[in-house]
This record gives C-alpha cells, structure tokens and sequence, in this order.
C-alpha cells in the first residue's frame, strides 16, 4: 500500500511546501505529515525518499528529512494518474455535496447510477465517495450501493457544530498539561503572514480550508490531550459541506480580519497569556459563525440557486478561514 500512496502524497507533500513557502532546511517530520494527510508514517517516509530522489529533501542519517532547497524554487510535480489524486480538489466531490444538500439525489442510490449521472469512472467516483465517507457524510451500504448522511446539512446544525468549538477550543488552551512548540507556533505565524501578503486571494477553498483546520488542530494539539484534537478534526471534516455554501457569497477581505485575529492569538500564546488567547479564540469561533450563519441557509430551499456555471472549478475557490 505504501509504494501505491507515496507518489500521490510526494506531490501533496510538495504542494504543501509550496503553499505554505517554507525555507531551505525545515525539517519535515514523518509524524507531521503523516497527521496532516491521515495516513501513516510508513507511505510518509516512501514519499519523502521519492522526493529525496528528486533532490528536493535530503535525508540525513538518525536526524530524518530536510528540505533542500526554498519552497519557492521547488519544480511542481505531475502524477502519473489521470484522474485527480486529493478528492477534496476534484470538482465532483464538491458537485456530490451540492446535489446532496439540495436534494437532486436520494439518500440511497447505486454506485452505476452516479457513473451514469455524472459520467465518470468508477475509480474517480470511489475516490470520491471514500473521501466523503471519511468525512462522515456518505457511508457504504452492502454491496455497491452509498446512503448520504443528514449530519450538518442544516443550519441549526451547522450552529451546533461551531457552539461546540466554541466549548472546546478554547477549553484545550487552559488544559495543563498545554506546551507550546516554538517551531510549530512560528510556522504557523509565518503562514498566516503569506495568506495577509495575498494568499486570501490566490489559495483554492481547498487549500484555505486545509491552512485553517490545521492552525487550529495544531493549536488544540498543545494541550497534549487527543480527546479534543479527535473532536476537532471530526468537526472539521463534518463542516467542510455547508462552509463550501456558506463561503460561496462571501467577500474575501473578511478572511483579513480572522487571519489577523490568528495572529494575536499566537501572540498571547507566546507571551503565555493562555487566558487572553482562548478568549479571543472563543470570540474568534462565534463571529466566524454570525458571518456565515445567514449565508448557510436551508440547503432544499436553496435548491433552485445553482447553475451548471457554479460547478466548474472556479466555483470551488471559497474561503474557509475560521
């Protein structure tokens, strides 16, 4: 299986470094990216000799993978799959999720049927349809056939998961056993400092989104406690569906204000001002949700809205910046 990911995941690898603009010589830890794509560490570190081949890391002996050379002077990557390797950046998960929402397919249907309505092959559909699944909105049924779930693709819904963020985000700041990693904090820093410099502009909703759910998965991670780390990326994966619709309509300079927002966050957390920082991250959360509240909507009501236009891949470069 490792040998089968670790072409898909070099090139992940590279656009990850390539988004985020990080210099010669970050280490790249296996444990890192082995979170940040789900997998294990084993198809991590194949992917990281491929690269290693490439000359774009180098592997030092009992220190692991360094990067060779600026991102910014790294060479992109193909792969030798037609079809799109990052589900997420396949424009039919996102026309999976929009039919879903309003209501232009069941809840139960065949996996030859979707081939037929979308024209596609059935290791593109899989592809698919796993990655939603994962993201708990699409579970397998006996057979070849997929039942859609009915988890946040309501508004009170959509609300319920961000007052749960609410709860536990800035809870995990005060935990005690809280450590702040000083290379993770200032890559972080560095990050949001790109997006400030015209990422906001540039980034696919896919790309946005990644960035955040990391800002505030590696945040949680401080607190050394995997109960909230697990329960932020499961609400991450869930909320991905209606933060596509909710982003649709939304003006890109407000991802200015939450960008900044991080910043100060990660300042009080350097000063060690835990309390000043899961304040603001609490207030951060609630306004996030006040702004994107009234554009969710209800999907089925909303069902006439969309237009063939709106699914080509421009219409998936969204924010999903809280």
């Amino acid at each position: 299986m490792a040998h089968v990911l670790a072409p898909q995941l070099a090139v992940k690898i590279v656009e990850h470094l390539k988004s985020n603009g990080f210099a010669a010589g970050t280490h790249l830890g296996t444990q890192h990216l082995a979170d940040l794509f789900q997998v294990s560490r084993i198809p991590v570190t194949a992917a990281l000799n491929l690269l290693a081949e490439e000359g774009i890391v180098v592997s030092e002996r009992n220190r692991g993978f360094f990067l060779a050379k600026d991102a910014a002077d790294l060479p992109g990557m193909q792969e030798a799959s037609p079809e799109p390797a990052t589900p997420w950046k396949d424009p039919l998960y996102y026309t999976l999720a929009e039919d879903w929402l309003t209501g232009k397919i069941t809840e139960k249907i065949s996996e030859n049927e979707l081939m037929r309505l979308y024209q596609v092959s059935r290791p593109r559909l899989l592809k698919v349809l796993q990655r939603a699944a994962e993201d708990l909105w699409v579970e397998r049924l006996p057979g070849h056939g997929w039942r859609f779930q009915s988890v946040m693709i309501s508004p009170q819904a959509y609300e319920d998961g961000y007052r749960f963020r609410m709860a536990i985000e800035p809870a995990a700041l005060l935990e005690p056993t809280f450590r702040v990693d000083g290379a993770a904090l200032k890559a972080l820093a560095e990050q949001q400092l790109l997006l400030l410099k015209g990422g906001i502009r540039k980034l696919s909703q896919t790309e946005l989104f990644s960035i955040n759910s990391q800002f505030h998965e590696v945040l949680i991670g401080f607190s050394n406690n995997p109960f909230y780390v697990d329960a932020v990326k499961k609400i991450d994966r869930v909320r991905r569906l209606l933060d596509f619709r909710s982003t649709r309509a939304t003006n890109r300079d407000r991802l200015l204000k939450q960008c900044s927002e991080h910043l100060e966050i990660l300042d009080f957390l350097e000063k060690g001002n835990n309390p000043a920082a899961a304040e603001l991250l609490r207030s951060h959360i609630k306004g996030a949700l006040e702004s994107k509240l009234a554009l969710v909507g209800d999907p089925l009501e909303k069902s006439k809205e969309g237009t063939g236009a709106e699914r080509d891949e421009d219409a998936v470069r969204q924010d999903a910046m809280a």
